[in-house]
């Protein structure tokens, strides 16, 4: 056993190039895989383990106050299929004016009376300050939006008593926006009591259903004034990680598939070009077990360090990307809960040597049955196969000499080019896929982004609405102005509120993208969300009613927008006033003129008054994040395919040092010799282009739409009409540069190789 050690030992020392080729493909290939299958799994678990840790509850019930005790609450909670409760806790809604500047309040607030953030159910997480133990303190649950530096600043709450901020926290149930102690509730008049459930079976919404059935059994009728299950809230919380997760998947495939082939090329022909070296070691007494044993020591050496350090790497990369994938307003925070699991771990360390060793244990059981003559001789010889039938048959046509022997190169080991061939293939498909992609979120990104460049938001104003807006249009460097206002009302047939929107002034569709049917036109017409339509199954053409307080309007649904809010509604002006005549914008978005400066402009706005709060326009976070991530594996994938094609190069020159060395005496310049290599493997790319671009696209049309359906958004026909002939022209140039670049630093290192070295390794 210590011969063969030391043999291979021996090996990978005097094989510096091979070895470094096998590691470097293993580590970048190890890498990638790491991140993508560790993605994949954060995108499955992430809700559950925060959930669990949360103790989150599976029923979020509110009850009528007026109608049951709790008392009776109390003992409906320790009925047959409850696992735990928390409460009941006093709840009040509370209308806060939107645009208010309250730290992201707006709309109806749920408010809930608790003496603490532990519990048998939901224990919430408080991140900054204390929680609410006296009257005039509030808790609030954010997970983003604020700072330290926020902790003692007033709310005034409209029905109420203004609030002093002791304390920021999160919970991911959304049982509540705010907190405050129980002391503290009753002067915000609440109206309901909120149970927090966890039953012994969570596994369905029908499950579920007749839990709280049989919870609520022996209550009043009508005691139930509403109920959500938890499930609605996973499927909302994981739909941004479902957007990264089915693209990434898709790299991850991809990513996998190049490395199993690139490193089985690498690693057999490691084998192959080692031939003469089996039969000296035969020749001096080696058995056939051990020169087996010898070189999947010498591959397996490099291997299990490339895939160590390729692990390693993908698991310091993927933190800050798994941070911002699963850090957001509609993902959630999972801060620390995400990261790569121990199997994602375990299966890059022990897989990876396994496919080398799987690679390299074929063409080694080959040499082991090989007597030590012919494997010297299979090592040295001249061979005249294929690629000597093909150059041939070139030696006729008007070709250049050193292009002819290339094109035939790649026919002298058909084994080897057909790998290599494969990965390039997969090269080319991730490009095209990663463009076509990077086309589409771009686009994505940038809807309706001229729309504005300013929001200002009209929280202690000075000014009344047509003052303000006023005051908007005279500043220097504005062009556009549009009012806008956000309210909620009730739609007939549904439990939820509806958020209607109106918009008005220059801009009425603002930064909306229609993806179906048009914009309404005036009153009983309304525009609606992928989501919102997909969650009620309406249609354009569908009717629904929308009741704000005793005032009640029919509206006919005559277009789609490409928003991901399950709630919204668009309507005109004219309908906002006939739901809510005294509403009034609490937002105002401002196009600016050309060349003008939009920090000049806020500030403006700021000393003109300065109750407003405001927002430049920025690109959408997470399409920068899909282009940039995108554009990152690409170019990871890009640069195991041409490490495979170098390789192959490399072992082309050691396999033919023979035949470089007689055309070198017979007049083959350097020159020459280069141009012979690289069109070797500019044949290859050729073909990888040919056959990897519909392979892309193919790639594309099976990704892109599930990536929308992940977050519930229907995609215009312009965002995904990316393939004309000058993209399909310059995609068809990745497979020719993967192979050319490849194949460049080998092929002029063998241009360089002499007629004496020759001889002498003869």
């Amino acid at each position: 056993m210590r011969a063969v050690w030391r043999a291979a030992c021996a090996a990978v020392r005097r094989r510096r190039l091979q070895t470094i080729v096998i590691l470097l493909v293993t580590l970048v290939s190890t890498g990638a895989m790491v991140i993508a299958l560790g993605l994949v799994d954060s995108a499955s678990s992430p809700f559950e383990r925060t959930f669990g840790k949360q103790r989150g509850p599976h029923v979020i019930a509110a009850f009528d106050s007026a109608k049951v005790s709790d008392r009776q609450l109390a003992r409906a909670a320790r009925r047959p299929g409850v696992e735990a409760a928390a409460g009941p806790f006093a709840q009040a809604t509370v209308d806060v004016p939107r645009g208010a500047g309250q730290y992201g309040l707006g709309g109806r607030v749920t408010v809930v009376g608790r003496s603490g953030p532990g519990g048998p159910v939901d224990r919430v997480d408080l991140w900054a300050g204390r929680w609410a133990t006296r009257p005039g303190e509030i808790v609030l649950n954010r997970q983003s939006d604020w700072t330290a530096r926020d902790l003692g600043k007033r709310i005034r709450l409209p029905s109420g008593p203004t609030l002093t901020i002791v304390g920021f926290a999160f919970e991911l149930s959304g049982a509540a926006d705010a907190w405050v102690a129980p002391d503290q509730i009753t002067a915000l008049h609440p109206t309901a009591a909120q149970m927090l459930f966890r039953f012994t079976d969570a596994s369905s919404d029908a499950r579920l259903r007749a839990q709280l059935a049989t919870v609520t059994q022996g209550l009043p009728k009508h005691a139930l004034t509403a109920s959500e299950s938890y499930l609605t809230l996973k499927h909302q919380t994981a739909g941004p990680a479902r957007l990264y997760a089915t693209y990434l998947l898709a790299f991850g495939v991809l990513g996998i598939a190049v490395a199993v082939l690139i490193v089985a090329n690498v690693v057999s022909g490691a084998v192959i070009s080692g031939f003469r070296h089996i039969g000296v070691l035969k020749s001096l007494g080696f058995t056939p077990g051990q020169v087996v044993a010898v070189y999947l020591t010498m591959v397996s050496l490099p291997a299990v360090v490339g895939c160590a350090l390729g692990t390693a790497v993908g698991n310091v990369v993927s933190r800050p990307f798994f941070r911002f994938v699963f850090t957001g307003p509609d993902s959630g925070v999972f801060r620390d809960d995400v990261g790569v699991p121990p199997w994602v771990n375990a299966l890059a360390l022990l897989g990876m040597p396994v496919v080398c060793a799987l690679a390299a244990l074929l063409p080694a059981v080959r040499a082991h049955r090989l007597s030590a003559a012919r494997a010297i001789s299979a090592g040295s010889a001249p061979r005249a196969g294929r690629a000597l039938g093909v150059q041939r048959r070139l030696a006729g046509s008007r070709l250049p000499r050193s292009v002819s022997l290339g094109v035939g190169l790649p026919f002298a080991r058909p084994g080897r080019s057909g790998l290599t061939l494969a990965a390039v293939l997969l090269g080319v498909t991730t490009v095209t896929f990663a463009t076509g992609l990077a086309t589409t979120m771009t686009r994505f990104a940038t809807a309706g982004q001229d729309a504005y460049q300013v929001s200002v938001y009209a929280s202690n104003v000075r000014h009344s609405d047509r003052e303000l807006e006023s005051l908007l249009r005279s500043l220097p460097g504005a062009r556009e102005v549009t009012a806008a206002s956000l309210t909620d009302v009730r739609m007939a047939g549904s439990a939820r509120n509806v958020m209607f929107g109106a918009r008005r002034g220059d801009r009425p569709q603002l930064d909306s993208v229609l993806t179906k049917g048009r914009w309404p036109r005036g009153t009983g017409e309304v525009a609606a969300s992928s989501a919102f339509l997909r969650r009620h199954g309406l249609r354009i053409g569908d009717h629904l009613t929308l009741e704000k307080g005793d005032r009640r309007e029919v509206e006919v649904v005559v277009g789609e927008v490409m928003e991901q809010n399950n709630q919204l509604v668009i309507g005109d002006w004219s309908t906002m006033m006939a739901l809510f005549p005294r509403e009034v914008p609490f937002e105002y978005h401002i196009k600016l003129q050309d060349g003008a400066d939009a920090d000049a402009y806020a500030r403006a706005v700021e000393a003109a008054d300065s109750g407003t709060d405001l927002e430049l326009n920025s690109p959408d976070p997470a399409a920068q994040a899909i282009n940039g991530s995108a554009a990152a594996l690409t170019l990871l994938l890009a640069v195991v395919a041409s490490l495979g094609v170098f390789n192959t190069v490399v072992l082309n020159t050691h396999d033919r040092r023979r035949d470089l060395g007689m055309l070198k005496s017979i007049g083959m310049t350097p020159r020459q010799v280069t141009v012979m290599m690289v069109t070797s493997m500019a044949l290859l790319g050729a073909l990888g282009s040919l056959l990897g671009i519909p392979l892309g696209i193919a790639g594309y049309d099976l990704v892109v739409p599930r990536m929308a359906d992940a977050v519930d958004i229907a995609l215009p026909s312009y965002m995904t009409d990316v393939w004309h002939p000058p993209a399909l022209a310059g995609l068809a140039l990745a497979g020719l540069v993967i192979g050319v670049l490849g194949a460049l630093i080998p092929a002029r290192r063998a241009a360089r190789l002499t007629i004496a070295e020759v001889l002498h390794n003869e």
